[in-house]
């Protein structure tokens, strides 16, 4: 990096000063929250000519880019959702841009695509966002968006003729829950307010549940829940097999939901609540027409009671699985007359069938040390699927067999060239965070590279937040770092969901510092066990995960080397005023809370950046189409580090147009930014790309 290009850009600073609580709080940069301004447009376009000139001169970028490119052909299907014969799931595979959506009828159907996005933008930047197949099959009601805005229409496919039906299509459908009456007559689904219909700024809040008869006009569509309740919540639907029952769970956060029934043969009755009130999760499930409430009041780890609604009282619940001390019931899926439970064990997946008295009735065969994705199959059917994923093995779905549980493949991706899964190693360990806590951690290398051989790269990454479990998942880029002898590392940090709700509560509201102990913890570990030193240790996290790497930046810059922060939140006083993100003041809290603030002004990474400390070397990234979070949160953040710090390691900031939090981004757009990304970690920890012979 030449000498002007390492040199920080200087960004103009305000004198402003905003008091909060009687606390004076300097915001020098408020300025660049607002991202029409033409003075932001200039900032962003110098900033990222700056880091193009950066990634430009490193010297193994485009053997980097080579490589990436190969590994994102690997392809990978979606859990199968079976409708009477038929299944339906994503498949993507080779170069295209956007994953397809095919059907299949039968176990030994041929593959028929039925939705390609590919062929609706030049750019590939047109998405599925979300689909629901009715009962029999014959249609599918789904949502595309473009730019990685999530911001959806609703259209309704004739799956058989391959042809929408123009007279419905429904906008404002952001993340649509859908609910097919069992006759194909029409259906019960979650819409945005209409333009003008509520206060500016407040266009992705209320969130109601709307009937839309097949055919008809939307704007004459009834609502049918969600009028004078609080504009955060967030409802879904679900009805039973006889579409007696229709089911509302409304979340609350991440931490709280509310479920209610309505018997739609006596409308007049209203909706029955059945978990309401209660500072704890309930989640809505049918097995036919019968109301199961998988639930953590008095469970941390979860249980599964049947439910009368006719006598929705606590006291009349039937009790069916029970709460385990040493598993999370993490999901049921009443498939072929048995309750398909997906339980976590030490932050991997285990699969159980059992019986509506709570008998195991087998135990599913997985393929290997891994995380199922998802669970498919129809209560009164006769088969059941899941999805399988791993450190080493890409998304891949099965079919199970009911009666011993062993799987058998059903659909699976191809694997890029060059890669193949026994050349790594997956350990878990378990470590000490700040105040005495165990926490598990994964560690990824190569077969042939000895951890115990001395300090190795290692890219040290986590999340921690919103009851997320981070589990083995298949990381496409992961086999270029591992095979240049780069070590991976995985904790499962306080805030997620791995060991119950009492693991997420640890981690969230005023106990927020723990996720971030446990991550630094993390980081102390893997230097005292020799596997790698702070000149080698980088971190990544996106989201959550960027306040995450954000705060861990601020409060132990001397224990990490680079640092990459994407889509992240870092202004933790002001978040709440931009994008969806009240939505979060459930997990975070809010700074108009005085109690609130304290907690929250403690650890804002935007806040706690030190005029003169050496910062690591560090890239953020957002993209000016996030519809979740204000890319401001990086623009900040990038000016503040840059006028602050005292070293000469990078600052740099990407931000990406046509393109949002992540959803629905491009392959090309992937391999763009996946390249910058690793060429920053390789040319700052001194790493040499691997030579690959390509089969291509």
């Amino acid at each position: 990096m030449s000498q002007t290009q390492r040199t920080s850009p200087v960004t103009r600073k305000d004198d402003l000063v905003e008091v909060l609580h009687g606390v004076s709080v300097p915001d020098p940069y408020r300025w660049l929250e607002d991202g029409e301004s033409t003075e932001t447009h200039d900032w962003v376009e110098a900033q990222n000519a700056r880091t193009r000139g950066f990634l430009a001169e490193l010297p193994q970028a485009a053997a980097i880019r080579a490589r990436l490119d190969e590994l994102f052909t690997v392809g990978w299907v979606s859990t199968p959702v079976l409708r009477g014969n038929r299944s339906f799931y994503q498949r993507r595979d080779g170069r295209l841009d956007q994953p397809v959506l095919v059907s299949r009828d039968g176990p030994d159907g041929q593959e028929r695509t039925i939705l390609d996005p590919n062929g609706l933008s030049a750019k590939g930047i047109v998405a599925l966002d979300w689909w629901y197949p009715s009962d029999d099959g014959r249609l599918l009601a789904f949502g595309l968006s473009e730019g990685g805005t999530e911001l959806s229409t609703l259209s309704v496919l004739d799956v058989d003729r391959g042809v929408r039906l123009e007279s419905d299509q429904i906008p404002y459908t952001r993340a649509a829950s859908i609910a097919w009456l069992p006759d194909n007559s029409g259906f019960y689904y979650t819409r945005y307010p209409t333009l003008g219909s509520v206060p500016d700024g407040e266009e992705m809040y209320h969130r109601h549940v709307f009937f839309h008869s097949l055919g008809a006009d939307w704007r004459q569509d009834a609502e049918v829940f969600g009028a004078g309740r609080a504009r955060e919540d967030w409802p879904n639907v679900d009805i039973s097999s006889s579409g007696r029952w229709l089911s509302v769970e409304v979340e609350q956060g991440w931490s709280r939901s509310e479920v209610y029934v309505l018997d739609r043969e006596n409308l007049s009755g209203g909706f029955i609540a059945i978990h309401e009130g209660i500072d704890a999760m309930a989640h809505a499930v049918f097995a036919g027409d019968r109301l199961l409430v998988h639930t953590n009041r008095d469970a941390p780890n979860w249980v599964l009671f049947e439910v009368d609604p006719s006598h929705p009282d606590r006291s009349s619940w039937r009790l069916i699985i029970p709460e385990r001390a040493d598993r999370v019931l993490d999901a049921i899926h009443p498939s072929v007359g048995r309750l398909i439970a997906h339980e976590l064990h030490n932050a991997t997946s285990e699969v159980r069938m059992y019986d509506l008295e709570g008998a195991v009735h087998a135990e599913v065969q997985l393929p290997g040390l891994g995380t199922v994705t998802g669970l498919g199959g129809e209560w009164s059917g006769s088969q059941m699927t899941l999805g399988f994923t791993s450190f080493a093995q890409p998304p891949t779905a099965y079919t199970v067999d009911v009666a011993s549980g062993s799987c058998e493949l059903l659909a699976h991706g191809e694997l890029p060239p060059g890669f193949d899964a026994t050349n790594y190693t997956v350990r878990q360990d378990w470590y000490t965070s700040r105040d005495g806590t165990r926490v598990s951690i994964f560690v990824i290398s190569r077969r042939d590279v000895p951890l115990d051989s001395g300090p190795r790269p290692t890219l040290l990454t986590g999340y921690g937040g919103f009851n997320v479990s981070r589990t083995p998942m298949f990381v496409t880029a992961l086999p270029l770092w591992l095979d240049a002898g780069g070590v991976y590392a995985l904790p499962n940090l306080r805030g997620g969901g791995e060991y119950g709700e009492a693991w997420h509560r640890a981690g969230m509201l005023g106990s927020k510092q723990n996720v971030f102990d446990d991550f630094i913890a993390a980081g102390e570990w893997l230097v005292s066990q020799g596997i790698t030193s702070p000149d080698l240790l980088a971190i990544s996290g996106g989201s959550n995960g960027g306040l995450l790497v954000g705060a861990a930046l601020t409060q132990r810059p001397d224990l990490f080397r680079a640092v990459v922060c994407q889509v992240p939140l870092l202004d933790m006083l002001r978040y709440q005023n931009l994008r969806i993100a009240r939505l979060w003041i459930a997990e975070y809290g809010s700074a108009e809370d005085p109690s609130q603030f304290e907690w929250l002004y403690a650890y804002s990474p935007y806040h706690r950046v030190r005029d003169g400390e050496r910062y690591p070397a560090t890239f953020l990234l957002t993209a000016d189409g996030d519809s979740r979070v204000d890319p401001m949160h990086a623009r900040k953040m990038a000016a503040r580090l840059q006028a602050a710090t005292a070293g000469d390691a990078p600052v740099l900031l990407r931000v990406e147009s046509a393109a949002g939090h992540g959803q629905g981004k491009p392959r090309s757009k992937l391999v763009d930014e996946a390249t910058d990304i690793w060429s920053f970690l390789f040319s700052e920890l001194g790493v040499t790309a691997p030579t690959i012979q390509s089969s291509t």
